[in-house]
């Protein structure tokens, strides 16, 4: 039976495997498109070609690591509140399942930007729009699956605070994350100037969260009480 340490430690690789993972797809696309400018879009799709398929691919490894990632937390943390382990879970699946789906549309973007078919059939200035539709698309497409990465810290939160596992601030900056997610998301939705403005400040709580909960797994594992008699025949719980 595999321990509760152990399946901390897994959970930490695995988190910190996803942020590698999609910061570097991230990192990618924000090099390669240029949201006002479809024709400079399409030629750096086409000059990078591999690049943007390398960007692809790691954002669907860091898709399919974080639903691994949600699975060890489960079995982690379940005994804590298992309806509350099950919405973490579930709203890592939703989250993930739109992200991969998505992916279709940075495929599409690099189909239309290559191919010479869809050059002739549009011409230059159409294929160019195409394929920054279909980049904003995913652009779009990536917002929606953030609503679910937001919202599974919320149950995470709260599991990581009743566990008795973790520091308790540890889950109190992660429900922080939750919100800071969906403002985040809603901002840039509703009003994509004033969102570019303050993501950086909605984003800060979550990637502070979410990066020292991944640490902790890996260093420190968790924290097991243990039972022990005290001077009064009360017992205490112990941590090591």
């Amino acid at each position: 039976m595999t321990t509760p340490k152990t399946l901390a430690r897994i959970a930490g690789a695995l988190y910190l495997i996803v942020a590698v993972f999609t910061i570097f797809a991230g990192l990618v696309n924000a090099s390669i498109v240029e949201s006002e400018d479809a024709t400079a879009t399409t030629d750096n799709i086409r000059d990078s070609a591999t690049l943007f398929r390398v960007g692809f691919v790691s954002e669907l490894l860091g898709a399919t690591v974080f639903l691994l990632t949600g699975m060890a937390l489960y079995l982690l943390l379940k005994h804590v509140n298992q309806p509350a382990a099950a919405a973490m879970v579930t709203f890592v699946a939703v989250s993930v399942a739109i992200q991969s789906l998505n992916l279709l549309n940075q495929n599409a973007a690099l189909t239309v930007a290559t191919g010479e078919d869809h050059t002739a059939t549009f011409g230059p200035t159409g294929s160019a729009q195409l394929t920054l539709l279909f980049a904003d698309l995913q652009h779009n497409g990536y917002l929606i699956a953030q609503t679910y990465f937001g919202l599974w810290l919320l149950p995470l939160g709260y599991l990581v605070v009743r566990s008795g596992y973790f520091p308790k601030m540890l889950g109190v900056l992660l429900m922080i994350g939750c919100l800071g997610h969906l403002v985040d998301v809603f901002a840039r939705l509703l009003a994509p100037d004033f969102g570019a403005d303050i993501s950086p400040f909605a984003m800060t709580p979550a990637a502070v969260a979410e990066l020292s909960f991944a640490v902790w797994l890996l260093v420190k594992a968790v924290r097991i009480p243990e039972a022990d008699t005290a001077h009064d025949g009360d017992r205490v719980a112990a941590y090591r």
